[in-house]
C-alpha cells in the first residue's frame, strides 16, 4: 500500500490546486455523497474499498469516482482500493467538518423547529448555538435545547459569538433584512429556505438558495415521465 506520507503530500499539493479554482462545481457538489457514504461503510467496520465496489454502492461508475477522488490527490491504490478511514477523513477536510463552525436558525416556525430537531449539524461539525424570532410566546424558551431569542438581539449576538453560518427560516418578505444583519455581523455564510433567490452585492458572503418545491417538483416529473414510458411500452 501507497504510504500515508506519500498519499498525504500528493493531497496537500491537490487541495493547494483545488483552491486556485482547478476543481469543477460538480465534483464538488458530489464530495458530501462521497463523505456520507463512507461515514455509513465505517459504522459497518469496512475500513476497504475498492472503486468498484463503491460504484455499485453509490449508483456512479467507477471511473466517475477515480476522477474525482484524483482533483484531490486519489486516495486509491490499484490493487489495494481507498482506506475508507483516511478517505473520510480527508474529505471532511475538504468540506470543512472540523472548522468548528457555529450556526444561528431565524425563525421558529415550523421548518425552523425541524431543522431544530434534526442531527443534521452536529454530525457534520456544526454547532447550533441559538434560535431568534419575533414570536414573544416563544422567546426565552428552548426548542429541542435551543435558546430561542428576540430577533432584535441577531445582530449583537452573531458578532459576540463569532456565527459563522445563519439559516434562514423566515418568510421572504423579511429574508433580505435578515441577512442584511447577519452579514453586517460577520456571518460568512447563509443556507436559506425562505422560498426565495437570495442574491447579495457581497462576494465573501456564500448563499445556498434551497428550494424544497422544486425538489418535489423534479420527483412528480420523474414519477409522470416513468409513467409515460410506462404507458408506451
Amino acid at each position: 500500500m501507497e504510504s500515508i506520507d506519500k498519499i498525504h503530500g500528493t493531497f496537500e499539493k491537490k487541495q493547494s490546486e483545488q483552491k486556485n479554482g482547478q476543481v469543477s462545481a460538480a465534483v464538488i457538489k458530489r464530495l458530501p455523497r462521497y463523505h456520507r457514504y463512507l461515514g455509513d461503510l465505517l459504522r459497518e467496520g469496512i475500513l476497504r474499498i475498492s472503486s468498484a465496489s463503491l460504484s455499485r454502492l453509490m449508483n456512479v461508475t467507477a471511473s466517475q469516482i477515480r476522477q474525482d477522488l484524483n482533483c484531490f490527490g486519489g486516495f486509491g491504490q490499484q490493487g489495494y482500493g481507498y482506506n475508507v478511514k483516511y478517505l473520510y477523513g480527508k474529505i471532511s477536510e475538504l468540506l470543512g467538518v472540523n472548522e468548528g463552525y457555529r450556526a444561528v436558525i431565524v425563525g421558529a416556525g415550523n421548518l425552523g423547529s425541524a431543522l431544530a430537531a434534526t442531527h443534521m449539524f452536529e454530525r457534520r461539525g456544526i454547532a447550533r448555538v441559538a434560535m431568534f424570532d419575533t414570536n414573544p410566546d416563544i422567546i426565552g424558551t428552548k426548542i429541542y435545547g435551543i435558546p430561542v431569542y428576540s430577533v432584535d438581539e441577531l445582530g449583537s449576538f452573531c458578532e459576540r459569538e463569532s456565527i459563522s453560518i445563519g439559516v434562514l427560516s423566515v418568510p421572504k418578505e423579511a429574508a433580505y433584512d435578515v441577512a442584511r444583519v447577519m452579514v453586517d455581523a460577520g456571518v460568512k455564510g447563509l443556507w436559506n429556505f425562505a422560498n426565495m433567490e437570495l442574491k447579495l452585492d457581497n462576494p465573501d458572503v456564500i448563499v445556498e438558495n434551497i428550494h424544497l418545491g422544486d425538489s418535489l417538483m423534479k420527483l412528480c416529473f420523474k414519477i409522470k415521465t416513468k409513467s409515460e414510458e410506462a404507458d408506451n411500452d
